[in-house]
């Protein structure tokens, strides 16, 4: 059964909530074996007296039944993963949202754990019915042992304990200041456990250095820091188009002015000439400005424009984060005097920018 599993194809297993679901399964068939042995232990103490041997035969007949049931049932799923690789359902029309993993795998993997809690809900039912019986007993006078004693032995059997008696037995004749080691077994609940952490650690070692459908920690970080850096470029996207006149700071990096001389040329240059030397519009590379020549004073000017001017407003057809690279643009160009230059025009400004 383990080997089954192993080999199932990596469109099931590259998906965690598959091997979750696994997990859960095997998790919920070992707390069945181990149920079923206390009910077990429970029918065949109430019984002993009339028909010890017969009722031990077909409690245990039953939990093999049980145990098979729910092994066919784990080794059913293994086809319908490896199904999935045969024709693999895009993540896109995975209802469950779960990719790689088809709706029939899905209910078959959900249905098996679903039976498997019902069984678990029968055996518990099962434990409280002969636990009721024995306070039945208790009360007509018919137990022969009290009802505490009866608890004791359920919890040793399901604990296993070795009875004091034994412990001469069990002595390795090894003392430590009066405290003795024995060589006594481990408890079904520790050992059941312990199975799980293999059963775990198989499936850990297929995924992450047989099939590699899952990073190790190393590359790991590296999906992380490249995630990182896709998540920031689309923040920074998203905080460039944020900007507004109050915000704006000075751009002056090549390519954003590469692309704010691309805007000036297609929409400015009409008005202004291809160097900014003024044609309708006033000359921009002098250092006189008819609404303010600061980084923030243009940046407001090309949004919200001077219509009663003849300055469109450009707010509906750039983007913020355009209109910045525009008004780096045009303070790069200051200073410049191309040829044809237009009069001065408008109140002298002076900045740092200005003045280098």
């Amino acid at each position: 059964m383990l080997n089954t599993f192993l080999f199932i194809e990596t469109s099931s297993l590259s998906n965690p909530m598959v091997l979750i679901l696994v997990i859960i399964m095997f998790i919920l068939l070992m707390a069945i074996a181990l149920l079923a042995n206390v009910v077990m232990g429970a029918a065949s103490w109430f019984h002993q007296q009339e028909k010890e041997k017969e009722k031990e035969a077909a409690k245990k007949s039953n939990a093999a039944g049980i145990t098979a049931i729910m092994v066919g049932l784990l080794l059913l799923s293994a086809p319908v993963f490896a199904q999935d690789t045969k024709a693999p359902v895009p993540a896109a029309t995975t209802s469950f949202g779960l990719e790689g993993l088809s709706g029939t795998a899905f209910y078959l993997v959900t249905g098996v754990i679903a039976i498997e809690l019902l069984v678990l809900f029968f055996l518990v039912y099962q434990l409280k019915v002969f636990l009721r019986k024995e306070k039945a007993a208790v009360a007509t006078g018919e137990a022969k042992a009290p009802a505490l004693q009866r608890w004791a032995m359920l919890w040793a059997k399901f604990n296993r304990f070795r009875p004091v008696a034994q412990e001469a037995d069990l002595d390795l004749g090894h003392d430590y200041d009066g405290i003795r080691e024995l060589d006594n077994r481990l408890p079904p609940w520790w050992l059941y456990g312990f199975y799980a952490t293999i059963l775990v650690g198989v499936v850990y070692l297929y995924r992450f250095h047989v099939s590699h459908t899952a990073p190790l920690s190393g590359e790991e970080y590296r999906i992380a820091m490249q995630d990182a850096e896709i998540q920031k470029a689309a923040y920074l996207k998203k905080a460039a188009n944020n900007i507004d006149e109050n915000t704006v700071t000075l751009v002056t990096e090549a390519t954003a002015l590469t692309d704010g001389k691309e805007i000036f040329e297609k929409n400015c240059s009409p008005c202004h000439g291809k160097g900014g030397e003024g044609i309708v519009g006033p000359n921009l590379t002098d250092d006189y400005w008819l609404h303010g020549g600061s980084v923030k004073d243009i940046f407001k000017t090309i949004k919200y424009g001077w219509p009663e001017k003849g300055m469109k407003a450009w707010k509906e057809d750039l983007s913020p984060s355009q209109i910045a690279r525009l008004t780096g643009f045009i303070k790069s160009i200051h200073g410049s005097n191309p040829p044809n230059g237009k009069e001065k025009q408008g109140d002298l400004f002076r900045d740092a920018v200005s003045l280098k």
